[in-house]
């Protein structure tokens, strides 16, 4: 009998080590990460650069507690606020920390600044988010398994249909502090807005003093062929939240960005994390800042994502997909009615799953969504060889027995 709370329902691999983009089970099979840790693995497995800094780091210093500085600290943030274009940074660990980071400081800049009565401070976000699975976050969650069972919800929020800017700009009030979006939604499939949707968001929030707040933890940091997925329209968040990629798959580290005027609204006892910036996180940190600075895997993400893109709608063009959807390397993929075995008995959620089963067999890791969806994520390092087989392996899996 496990021990292991049963709260993931992974598939059936037990990897033992990792290389680049490539992985082995412990009886030395070899699979194509194709998920790259929900983007938390941009620059691949174990990268020579990132496990250097934290061997280096280890031998020195690794823990402080915010009690104390530490010589990396303001070098980090400096970097940070470099690279995105921002004045201020709070370091926390996880993507959901660094949300629940930017929700309080949204509120208390709304009572602080803007006025909102105390008490009444109301955030819109979007149908169908994923922003991490606390309290407070599943309480604003459209997805019933990851809200049901954990009432009584912390109020609040207005959700509204992602990608309508008309029911945003209706949303919109007095007590409006924010609006909290993802500029690509991620857990729901890689689900892309409309072309005009984030200027015309920024717009209604700039007319109504409210606070435009990005969660690009899965979109960030190259991800979309840009530093940020906003990059994309032309667009600035007033908050940006960090992680994932952050650490370069090597230790946890996460961030709110933005403007120094609303992240000075917190003081010291308002927030705090014990290892929120610590030591070796901004180590392994500032080494994904060196490769981000170059712009090297923006562009790789952005040229090896027209391979992913042209191979897709391949997908579709012959009846294999149903759809296809995203942008640099970053995918999700509808499977068709009947397109894997047992579809018909074994209800809606049964053909991604069946799909990345298939995948796994044939050496592939990915990773479903929702129902018919599944999710491609390559690491930004993957040679255009291997993705190509990887689609390859996708297209076979997919083709059904003659």
């Amino acid at each position: 009998m496990s021990h292991l709370a049963h709260n993931y329902d992974p598939l059936p691999v037990d990897l033992a080590r990792a290389d680049g983009a490539w992985a082995w089970d412990a009886g030395g099979k070899r699979y194509l990460d194709l998920l790259a840790g929900y983007s938390a693995l941009n620059f691949g497995h174990r990268h020579p650069a990132l496990v250097a800094a934290a061997h280096r780091q280890l031998d020195t210093l690794t823990l402080t507690s915010r009690a104390f500085g530490h010589v990396l600290l303001e070098p980090w943030a400096d970097r940070l606020a470099a690279l995105t274009g921002t004045s201020m940074v709070l370091p926390m660990n996880t993507g959901a920390e660094a949300v629940e980071t930017a929700i309080k400081t949204a509120r208390k800049w709304g009572y602080d600044v803007k006025g909102v009565p105390d008490g009444e401070a109301t955030i819109v976000v979007g149908a169908g988010n994923f922003h991490g699975r606390t309290t407070t976050i599943v309480s604003f969650s459209t997805d019933d398994d990851a809200r049901r069972g954990f009432s009584p919800y912390t109020p609040g929020f207005r959700v509204v249909p992602y990608g309508d800017a008309a029911a945003v700009e209706d949303a919109i009030d007095d007590t409006t502090v924010a609006v909290l979006l993802e500029p690509i939604q991620g857990e729901q499939g890689v689900v892309v807005p409309p072309e005009g949707f984030w200027p015309r968001v920024r717009a209604a929030c700039d007319a109504n003093d409210v606070l435009l707040v990005a969660d690009e933890i899965q979109s960030g940091l190259g991800r979309t062929g840009t530093t940020l997925a906003l990059d994309l329209w032309g667009v600035r968040a007033d908050l940006t939240t960090l992680g994932k990629a952050l650490g370069g798959g090597v230790v946890p580290i996460s961030a709110v960005v933005g403007r120094a005027d609303v992240l000075g609204v917190l003081t010291p006892g308002t927030h705090g994390s014990t290892f929120g910036g610590n030591p070796l996180a901004c180590a392994v940190s500032l080494a994904v800042l060196d490769l981000l600075e170059t712009g090297e895997y923006q562009e790789r993400a952005k040229t090896l994502g027209e391979v992913l893109h042209d191979a897709l709608g391949e997908l579709v063009a012959d009846g294999l997909l149903a759809a296809s959807r995203g942008v640099g390397l970053w995918a999700g993929l509808d499977v068709p009615v009947g397109a894997m075995p047992d579809d018909a008995g074994a209800g809606d959620a049964a053909p991604g799953r069946v799909l990345c089963e298939a995948l796994l067999a044939r050496g592939v890791l990915a990773k479903e969504a929702h129902g018919r969806t599944v999710r491609l994520a390559p690491p930004l390092v993957v040679e255009e060889d291997d993705l190509r087989w990887g689609l390859t392996q996708l297209r076979a899996a997919l083709t059904p027995p003659r």
